[in-house]
Parts: C-alpha cells; structure tokens; sequence
C-alpha cells in the first residue's frame, strides 16, 4: 500500500510538472488594469520621468498619412535627439545599452546612438488585451514551460514567473493576423561591401489570432510564412514553408522547400534552430530571425528582471526608407536613420542545455513591457565570448492597432559583417491582409510560387 500510495504521489507530482499552471496569485491578478496594462507593463512613468506613463498608445495617425496607405509617415519626424552617445560617453550610460550596442559604440568611431524621447505608442486591440487578463489565471504551461495550452490569443502570462512564460508571451504576442510584404535582405561584408542576399514576396499568418474566442490548444499552428525568392538571379524561384505549433515537443516545427532545379516540394525539417539560414545568405541562423523564432528547448531559460534599457523604437524613418542604399555603411547601418528611446524591458536569458547543440552558448533577450517584442539580443559563444547581436526595429501601424518589428538585423562581431533582413521601404512598406486559402498554406502550393 505504501508503495502504491508513493507511485501515485509522484504520478501526481509528473502530471503537474508537465501541466503546471500559471501560479498568479490574486494580488498579482488584480494589478492587470491599475498598476500594470492589460498585458502587464508598468503603467506609471519611471523616478525620473524619462519613461512616460502609458496612456493607451498611438491609435491616431499624423495629418499627412494617407487613409489606406500602406507606408506610414513618422509620427515624431520634427523631433531632435536629446542625446547623443558616442565613444566619448559610453561608459556613462554601459548598464543601459545591450553588450552589442556597447561594443559597436567603442569599437567603431562612426557608431553613435540618438536618443530621443520616448514614446509608449504600443495599442492593441481590446478583444487582444481582455484575453490577456483572462490568460493571468487561466494559462497552463507543458512539459516544463516547453509548451502551453488553455491559452486564449493574446498574452499567454502576463504576470511572468520565469524565463520560459516571458518567451512564451514574445512568440504569442500580438502582431496583427495575416501579413505580406515584399522585402530585400541586405548583408554587409567586412570590407564594408554590401551584396543583396535575397529579395522575397512573403505572407505570414498567425491562425490563433483569426478565432480570438477560440482558447489554443497544443496542436494548433500559431506561427506560419510562406516565402518565395525573387532575387538575386541565383536564388530566384527558390520558396519555403514553415508552421510552428504550441507543443513543439509533440508537434515539431513543420517545414518545406521548394529548389528550381529539382522541380519538387520537399520536407525540410533542418529548417529551425542554428541551421544557417539562407534568407541571410547565411549571415544568421534560422532561429535568429525576428530576433527568435522556433522551439525553446534547446535552453534552460531565466527571467533576469525588468530594466531600463536605451534600444531603437519608433523607426519610422527606418522602417519605411525608400533608398536602402542609403542604410547599408560600412561597419554597421547608418546611425541617421536609426531611432533610439529609453523603455523598460523584461530581460531573458537563455543558457545551453547540457548535452543540446547550438552555436550560441548563452543568449540574452530584451522584451519591450508594451508589446513582448524581442527588441534586440546579445549571443555568446562556447568560450562565453559575445558573438552576434541582433536588433528589432519596432514601429505602431497606427492605423491598424498592430505593432510591427518587421525589420531586424544581425551584427556577427567576429567575422565583422552585418546582416538587415526585411527592408519593406522600395516595396510599398507593411500590408495587412484578408487570410489566404488553406490550398495556399499547402506544401503543394510553393511549386507553383517557385516556378522562374
């Protein structure tokens, strides 16, 4: 009996290490709302007044944007910075900046950071932001914060206990429902060379987002682009298929390729984690795209704290830039066209697991408080030396209530090169559009897409 009596207790204790609940205690419960958003940031202005309070975000377009336009002026264009850091001053302000942006600021002269105000321009919409409270309590995470299930299309864990919630929240957040937009992907080479790596037409959806009454549960498909290469010559016809699921351990990451010369859809599962990704021409791995993407169980991961960090935000000018040539210097991208402002962030860090392959040994996150986007990172190499860092540049679709980081990019701080992926700017800028066809989400689909 007493045998038994133990096998059930640690049956007990198994089935709620892999079913644990988001322990939200009711005090924590009732700050959604009064001290913190629907989603969780501070709602108050910092000690010094720097960072603003909240105030629901932007939702009101400037007079010179166009109803129905997909290129959206910037909101703040007459405003000046009210720093400027440079070599001269870093070290005052090195526990606000990224360990990239600190090494690029003292490793390169012509590296500078403009920092202007700060603006809390991040608005959602209602339905997105009730579900995020009902998730406070109602939220499960699988198989040790792996997975989650019972969760409602928003904000998976609003009040984070750990590494693994915050994350969860960064690939989960809000972004809109189904996306297309044509872009280029630059990469920059140590002698200050830039090449086009790829151009693409690609649509991203997030399916959990079409239903927002519907609560997700493991299987479902919350995340997938479909991407067909136009450029240059040597890449075009070239197109994938990626679909990530809420269970990646049951359901794993889902992909397919589609290569001119074998005229044949193919299954592609190395398509994830440090797989170079060709999209970068090999600049980033595929996880490194929107600064994360794909499963969490190659880490161990740490909730470090809230912090306030200088990191871009508002890059309008970025974002929307018609002359990309423009961006790509030598070393790094242009620093006039790059928007900084101090926010709080949520940082994660994520630590290699014992016995798992990665070529990043530790890998630090920085989450925007008002949308869970992953702002930028800072990835370290076996000897714990800092390798790549990457960076999203975060602007308000203002009249959509859709926050938008389409652009990101990678700094390898070893080789010396630069990578900057979906310049949307040439091509019209960020489309929201009506879903596509399940016959257009099937594999089948990028031959006829691929087709030169």
């Amino acid at each position: 009996m007493k045998f038994v009596k133990t096998l059930l207790a640690a049956t007990v204790a198994m089935t709620l290490g892999a079913h644990a609940q988001a322990a939200v205690t009711a005090e924590e419960a009732a700050r959604l709302g009064s001290s913190l958003t629907l989603v969780g940031a501070e709602k108050a202005a910092n000690a010094d007044g720097s960072i603003p309070a909240y105030a629901g975000g932007l939702t009101t377009a400037p007079a010179n944007f166009k109803s129905g336009d997909t290129l959206r002026p910037d909101p703040f264009a007459s405003e000046k910075p009210l720093l400027v850091i440079d070599g001269k001053n870093v070290d005052q302000y090195k526990g606000m900046l990224t360990a990239t942006t600190a090494e690029l600021v003292k490793r390169f002269p012509t590296f500078r950071v403009d920092v202007y105000p700060t603006h809390r321009t991040v608005a959602l919409p209602q339905a997105v932001l009730d579900n995020s409270v009902k998730n406070a309590s109602g939220a499960k995470s699988l198989q040790g914060g792996l997975a989650i299930d019972n969760v409602l299309p928003g904000v998976p864990f609003p009040v984070p206990h750990n590494g693994a919630e915050a994350m969860w929240n960064f690939l989960l957040r809000y972004q809109g429902v189904n996306i297309s937009t044509k872009y280029d992907s630059w990469n920059v080479d140590s002698a200050g060379v830039p090449s086009l790596a790829t151009t693409a037409q690609t649509f991203i959806s997030y399916p959990i987002y079409e239903n927002l009454s519907q609560p997700i549960s493991s299987a479902d498909v919350y995340y997938q682009i479909k991407v067909s290469y136009t450029g240059p010559a040597r890449r075009a016809g070239e197109a994938l298929m990626i679909k990530d699921a809420a269970d990646p351990l049951q359901q794993p990451r889902r992909a397919w390729q589609y290569l001119p010369g074998q005229r044949r859809v193919k299954l592609a599962p190395s398509l994830a984690y440090d797989t170079p990704n060709p999209g970068t021409a090999g600049a980033g791995t595929f996880d490194d795209g929107f600064v994360f993407n794909g499963a969490l169980d190659r880490y161990d991961w740490t909730l470090v704290g809230k912090q306030e960090m200088i990191l871009p935000y508002n890059t309008y000018k970025l974002t929307y830039v018609a002359d990309q040539k423009s961006l790509t210097t030598p070393n790094h991208l242009s620093p006039d066209f790059v928007r900084w402002e101090k926010h709080r962030v949520w940082v994660v860090e994520g630590n290699l697991k014992a016995g798992a392959r990665h070529i990043y040994q530790k890998r630090r996150f920085y989450l925007d408080e008002d949308s869970w986007t992953a702002l930028a990172s800072d990835q370290y190499d076996a000897h714990g030396q800092l390798y790549r860092g990457s960076f999203a540049f975060l602007s308000q679709s203002y009249d959509k209530q859709v926050p938008d980081s389409t652009p990101f990019m990678i700094y390898d701080l070893v080789g010396g090169s630069y990578n900057i992926n979906g310049v949307v700017g040439p091509y019209g800028g960020i489309k929201y559009i009506e879903p596509l066809s399940k016959a257009q989400w099937s594999p089948e689909s990028l031959a006829g897409a691929g087709i030169r």
